[in-house]
């Protein structure tokens, strides 16, 4: 009875069993004089308890001072500098890709505004202490007067109505209310004009900062009442740096391989970075983080073997193309990835080709320096240019739904081998002119002869050369060389000629124009002293009503469309397109035509017949111009 009353000793384990808190040890020997008993250990917390729940390291590791932001050197600059004036903006607009450092860099805002020191004194400051209470609460993301709002579900004229409200009222412990409005392109069109007049005139105990990833879509009324930062991509050597320090504090050792591929793979957001870094170290187990592990994680192609299969489909070999796809696959690199990392060499080999310096950066790693600048050299621009524009068009073809992944990074392949040993269409047209050219006898010289120097008199003498006078100005014989005389001259005077005078009679010491009514008033006395000057002959410029001939600038247009015609027309550019489905045709440059896109006229080519006349490369042939033998008279066929 006694024990019944007292309790068994399995009491205590049917509470425990309950959840009922256990009772307090007795002390001494027990009422009936048995020993006293021993106190059970408490149980040990399990180990989550104990140390607290995980944190990532993109939050473990966000910066609480300016001094922690990297690779954003000149926005510290600007805000340190604006903190020591005593010049801060009341309203901010972070803009930059995601996760480098936007909605942190707002928080340390909001810290330096409100900070007062460690012994509470303090006022605005660029180093917050990140020990007073204003601090803590914002770091802890409780202070009441530090408001974030989500944009992309937060963005109705309701809400905005909702945020002018508050601002009626004083901050409730902090020296500044400070809202920052995440994602805020995602507001309406509504709500953006709700919060211009706010944002122009805010209270003087108010700080806005608004960030975004498309500053393209805040609307610019938005923009000009903002201070902007742009927020750059983190270079890859700094992330690399970066996280190499990370993982040091974590005591995880991970291979420069693959930090270097955590780094490039993050392009530029430290937060995608340091997740990748964070998936790795889970990956390793508690061991050390290897390349091969990254890459399997990031299903890429080993970088070496990206090497080898550019090398096979530049070489033409798509049986070794393929295989070497065949060993990407089995080593769990996704095809997409496989071409995207072609694309990313064949940009490195262009830019190698193009400063060939490129080759001691120390930050590329030592296999890309040697083996990267070594394949350029052995690949001409034209050909990577090719190159680069089959892989991104390939790319899209593998991103297509419902394709077979890994059979159209096949088709690429084979397309960039079987087009590796022909000739890029610059080089088709050089050799189909040089063959052409290659019949042509030469042209002979307007007077007879070789169009060297002429013998003079009977036993071969050369007559001494008599002094020249010095030959009279040029005098205009097209209205087209009466508008050139105020090119570099009269900037003012050209355009006018060029766009709003239509000519109408040109003769020697006389030109008739028709205006229009844009032209400035005087232009025809302006016209007669240039003239004037320029010729040093006197002339005359009449105004008329009658139409004349279309100006300058719409003759140039109508030629450059009668040459596009021409081009798109011609037997040798019909072969390129057909060679190269999906070329077009964008400029048509003829060597014949001057500045306003005009070629000569027939009586200034007979005038001057030492001009060129060779540059006619996509003259129909139906109209290409012959030259006789016995003069130098062209003549049509």
């Amino acid at each position: 009875m006694a024990s019944d009353l007292l309790g068994s000793p399995s009491a205590p384990d049917d509470d425990a069993a309950e959840g009922l808190p256990e009772p307090p040890a007795p002390e001494g020997p027990g009422l009936f004089g048995e020993p006293a008993p021993v106190p059970r250990p408490a149980p040990a917390p399990p180990a989550a308890a104990a140390t607290g729940p995980y944190r990532v390291l993109a939050r473990k590791y966000r910066p609480t001072t300016f001094d922690d932001l990297i690779g954003q050197e000149a926005l510290v600059r600007t805000l340190r500098s604006a903190f020591a004036q005593g010049r801060v903006h009341h309203a901010f607009l972070l803009t930059g890709v995601r996760g480098v450092g936007k909605t942190t860099t707002a928080r340390i805002i909001a810290r330096a505004l409100n900070c007062v020191g460690v012994d509470g004194t303090g006022g605005p400051t660029a180093e917050p202490c990140g020990v007073c209470a204003e601090c803590r609460a914002i770091l802890a993301d409780r202070h009441p007067d530090v408001t974030e709002m989500d944009a992309a579900s937060n963005n109705s004229v309701d809400d905005v109505r909702e945020l002018r409200e508050a601002l009626r009222f004083r901050p409730a412990q902090a020296r500044q209310k400070v809202f920052i409005l995440d994602e805020c392109h995602m507001l309406s069109g509504a709500a953006f004009n709700a919060l211009l007049k706010t944002l122009e005139e805010p209270p003087p105990s108010v700080t806005f900062i608004l960030a975004t990833t498309e500053l393209r879509k805040v609307p610019v009324t938005i923009r000009s009442r903002c201070q902007t930062f742009s927020l750059r991509r983190v270079p890859v050597d700094v992330l690399r740096d970066h996280f190499g320090r990370i993982a040091g504090k974590e005591a995880v050792e991970v291979d420069p391989e693959a930090l270097g591929m955590v780094a490039r793979a993050a392009d530029g957001s430290v937060r995608d970075g340091l997740s990748l870094l964070d998936q790795a170290i889970g990956l390793a187990g508690g061991g050390a983080v290897t390349g091969e592990s990254v890459r399997d994680m990031l299903g890429l192609a080993d970088r070496f073997m990206v090497f080898d299969l550019m090398e096979a489909v530049m070489g033409g070999d798509v049986a070794a193309a393929l295989a070497i796809l065949d060993r990407t696959h089995e080593v769990g690199a996704d095809p997409l990835a496989v071409l995207q990392d072609l694309a990313d060499l064949t940009h490195l080999l262009t830019r190698f080709r193009a400063a060939p310096a490129l080759k001691d950066d120390v930050a590329l790693p030592e296999a890309e320096r040697t083996r990267g600048s070594a394949l350029a050299l052995r690949l001409s621009v034209p050909t990577l240019a090719r190159a680069w524009q089959m892989l991104l068009k390939g790319i899209a073809e593998v991103q297509q739904e419902g394709v077979d992944r890994r059979a159209a990074a096949e088709m690429v392949l084979i397309r960039l081998a079987h087009v590796a040993d022909l000739p890029t269409p610059g080089e088709i047209v050089k050799r189909l002119t040089e063959n052409a050219g290659g019949d042509a006898a030469p042209r002979p010289s307007p007077g007879g002869g070789s169009g060297g120097m002429r013998a003079m008199g009977g036993g071969g003498a050369v007559a001494a050369l008599a002094p020249v006078a010095a030959p009279a100005p040029p005098q205009p014989r097209e209205w087209r060389e009466v508008v050139a005389l105020a090119s570099g001259v009269k900037p003012l005077l050209h355009a006018h000629l060029l766009h709003d005078v239509h000519p109408v009679r040109l003769a020697p010491g006389r030109v008739e124009i028709r205006t229009r009514p844009s032209a400035p008033r005087d232009l025809a006395a302006q016209l007669t002293a240039l003239l004037a000057e320029r010729t040093g002959a006197r002339w005359t410029v009449s105004i008329t009503n009658e139409e004349g001939e279309a100006t300058l600038a719409e003759q140039g247009r109508s030629a450059e469309s009668d040459r596009l015609e021409a081009a798109r027309n011609h037997p040798l550019v019909q072969a390129i397109l057909a060679t190269f489905p999906g070329a077009t045709i964008e400029t048509v440059r003829d060597a014949a035509a001057d500045d306003y896109g005009l070629v000569a006229t027939p009586a200034a080519r007979t005038a001057e017949p030492d001009d060129d006349m060779d540059g006619r490369d996509f003259a129909p042939p139906e109209a290409e111009t012959a030259w006789s033998d016995d003069d130098d008279t062209p003549h049509d066929d």
